[in-house]
């Protein structure tokens, strides 16, 4: 069975993630490589190995977190679309079953919030890893005379934290968000879509969504 770390080590793979990041910084993006996607890969498969999923599962949320973002390297617009395409053409090279492919080009197809939505457990871990990696680390521009709206928001972020209380069936986001660069409002003026499509995810799998800013729960 294919396997996280044969996804990683597949040269395609890897050209493609350092193509997606090179066309994303040159239009002025956040961050969307190997950092981002580590981070999503860990956590979706974190959500569903603590909801008590199979293992086959796990492992296959961590792949479409992997991958996710490689549509990029064709254009920023629909790349949750292109990229699914691409992650199942790859997939079915390297020999996955068709019925695990399908699952994980479903995920990608669907975690975009301007187009998507939790239709599997894969795909709602995804969503919840995805939207919760807001940080300073994402933001790519060192003047910050040059940052936008979603840069200051990014920047702000000097800690995020995804939990989750199995007990209670709670997942928490958790920011803590410098005011001194931007003010909580903005986060809401940029970022209420990806915290909707979150609170469907988790109720997808049967859990809570809440959001605590600085120690203020606001969802």
């Amino acid at each position: 069975m294919i396997e996280l770390e044969d996804v990683k080590q597949n040269q395609e793979v890897q050209e493609l993630v350092i193509g997606a990041q090179k066309q994303l910084d040159v239009l002025g993006y956040t961050e969307h490589s190997i950092r981002h996607i580590q981070i999503v890969s860990e956590r979706a498969g974190k959500i569903l190995k603590d909801l008590g999923y199979n293992e086959r599962k796990v492992e296959l949320a961590k792949i479409a977190g992997y991958l996710h973002d490689i549509g990029n390297c064709v254009n920023r617009v629909d790349h949750a679309h292109s990229g699914a395409i691409i992650a199942y053409n790859i997939l079915k090279d390297m020999g996955m079953d068709i019925k695990e492919r399908t699952e994980i080009m479903m995920a990608i197809g669907n975690h975009d919030e301007e187009t998507g939505t939790a239709v599997s457990e894969i795909s709602a871990a995804l969503i919840l890893a995805d939207k919760s990696d807001v940080h300073r680390d994402r933001v790519c521009k060192k003047n910050m005379s040059n940052f936008d709206i979603h840069d200051r928001v990014n920047y702000a972020v000097t800690d995020a934290q995804l939990k989750l209380n199995v007990e209670k069936r709670i997942v928490t986001l958790d920011l803590t968000i410098d005011n001194n660069i931007c003010p909580v409002l903005d986060y809401f003026e940029i970022f209420m879509e990806r915290t909707m499509m979150s609170k469907y995810a988790a109720k997808f799998l049967k859990i809570w969504f809440e959001l605590i800013i600085n120690d203020t729960k606001l969802l």
